[in-house]
């Protein structure tokens, strides 16, 4: 299977539709009126599909066990269509719109199974999938390629030559990803002045500052006390964002400081040396922590989600 350990938890939603096609008004009367030798068909075709939704995995080898905390079946008649609409909905990594078609179509198939012995014409003309969100598209901002950032690595060893400098490299391929543009890259030592002088150099015409290093508990590790005191708005949401994302990979996760925060529209960022830190901790907040730009500018949260 796919490896999702990278993702995060968000709210997803799929809608999935089946379409059966009868011969004959009667066969509609007959469901209306409960008149099919095999009982039900509404009823034991829901059930069936309630079934099929929760029990999606054990039949589609690639699709991830997943919990399923809400799903609902409607039917519409149209003259002699019957359509079978499923919602399905979970909090998880993974979209749920294979579970929705496999629900829809286990649906179908089953009034397929019971109205054949009265109708030997009946035919599923088509299962697809309505809609789904929740999933990373749902939070892609537009235009970040306007936006631009300084990666700065906090390093006593990666400045004075002895380590290479993969931290600050891996939080450059994140957000390349992103679509926003790379400024500046550079590697200081951990002298509280010196990060301080660059945050306020390049705050005043860069959206995005990020700072790997310094977020330890060392003696050197000073870039929080650096930070503090020329942030205007601290984020406590980002910062916890990273941390819980972290400890659930983790546990000394929870050593880290990382810090967020604002000065005027630039968002700074300190996050952790150790390459898998800084990974993990764009991970966590990368692509849609750039929602705050728009935020930032008055527009107001989308949560059409």
């Amino acid at each position: 299977m796919v490896d999702i350990t990278a993702k995060t938890n968000t709210l997803r939603t799929a809608i999935a539709e089946a379409r059966v096609k009868v011969s004959s008004p009667d066969t509609i009367d007959a469901i209306k009126t409960n008149h099919v030798p095999k009982g039900n068909v509404f009823e034991m075709a829901k059930a069936a599909g309630l079934l099929a939704v929760k029990n999606t995995a054990g039949v589609i080898p690639d699709c991830h066990p997943l919990p399923v905390e809400y799903t609902a079946i409607d039917y519409r008649i149209d003259d002699l269509i019957i359509s079978i609409q499923i919602t399905v909905k979970t909090i998880y990594k993974t979209g749920v719109e294979v579970e929705a078609m496999h629900g829809a179509a286990i649906t179908a198939l089953t009034m397929y199974d019971m109205l054949k012995p009265i109708d030997k014409q009946i035919e599923i003309e088509s299962i697809k999938l309505i809609n789904k969100k929740g999933g990373k598209s749902s939070f892609r901002e537009t235009n970040t390629d306007q936006l631009t950032a300084s990666v700065i690595v906090c390093s006593d060893s990666i400045y004075a030559g002895k380590k290479e400098d993969k931290a600050g490299k891996a939080i450059i391929k994140k957000l390349k990803e992103s679509q926003v543009n790379i400024k500046h890259y550079e590697i200081i030592p951990d002298e509280l002045e010196i990060i301080r002088k660059k945050t306020l150099e390049y705050a005043a015409d860069h959206n995005l500052i990020i700072f790997t290093g310094g977020t330890g508990l060392s003696k050197r590790d000073v870039t929080p006390e650096a930070l503090e005191p020329i942030l205007e708005r601290r984020i406590p949401g980002i910062e916890e964002a990273i941390r819980s994302y972290g400890q659930n990979r983790i546990p000394y996760s929870m050593l880290s400081r990382s810090l967020a925060g604002t000065i005027g529209n630039c968002l700074v960022l300190a996050l952790p040396g150790s390459t898998k830190g800084a990974q993990e901790s764009m991970e966590a907040v990368f692509p849609h922590v750039l929602h705050i730009f728009k935020i930032l500018k008055g527009h107001q949260h989308n949560l059409n989600v």
